[in-house]
């Protein structure tokens, strides 16, 4: 059965398994997330779920967006993320989902917003070689270069390594153990790093991966 749940990062820290080695895990407040709206394939073509993250007051919320998730109930949330399942049977307009839905040993896909780096060069961006630092370089050592071509086809092609903003991009780190579940606690143990920063909002879905 395919899962999907929204959460916020709270951090990194270690666990130590039954062997005494140490994992390093990310920490993730998973839930509660609202069920907020299910799509069929027979009204908008595909099969899909909604779920609605984090409490907001209804003033910060416009008409449409009130009215919208009014019909789900009285949870009125401030992150709103859509899912595609294969099998939509076990979700009901209205239901709570948390941390649980995932257990020990699952394997996720996580999705979030890496973080900004701001404007970089192409050797913190792309991790490109300098110039040389000898006599004659000229004051050019951190600089991109030459960038190809000369008056065939006199253009600088798509995708070319250059500098320009850095982070700030959605990320997916696919097959990622989940080490612990606390469902008290609503928090989810997760082996490894997660894109973003402390505080950001992520996606965990199972993963894509099979092997």
């Amino acid at each position: 059965m395919q899962k999907a749940i929204i959460g916020k990062k709270i951090g990194m820290t270690q666990i130590f398994d039954a062997d005494g080695k140490v994992i390093p895990v990310t920490v993730i407040e998973a839930g509660p997330c609202s069920v907020t709206q299910i799509k069929t394939e027979e009204k908008e073509g595909y099969n899909a779920v909604q779920l609605g993250f984090a409490d907001v007051e209804e003033r910060k919320l416009n008409k449409p967006e009130l009215g919208h998730l009014k019909k789900a109930g009285e949870a009125v949330k401030k992150y709103l993320k859509e899912f595609r399942l294969d099998d939509m049977s076990s979700y009901n307009l209205g239901d709570v989902l948390k941390a649980d839905v995932f257990a020990e040993g699952d394997s996720v896909d996580i999705t979030g917003i890496s973080k900004g780096k701001g404007y970089a060069g192409v050797i913190k961006r792309f991790g490109a070689h300098r110039s040389p630092m000898s006599h004659g370089a000229g004051p050019m050592h951190r600089h991109q270069g030459s960038m190809g071509s000369c008056s065939d086809p006199s253009r600088v092609f798509k995708g070319k390594m250059m500098p320009g903003h850095m982070g700030n991009v959605q990320v997916t780190v696919q097959n990622l153990d989940v080490v612990k579940v606390d469902p008290e606690m609503n928090m989810i143990a997760v082996r490894g790093a997660v894109p973003g920063p402390k505080g950001g909002i992520v996606f965990l879905k199972n993963t894509v991966k099979n092997a």
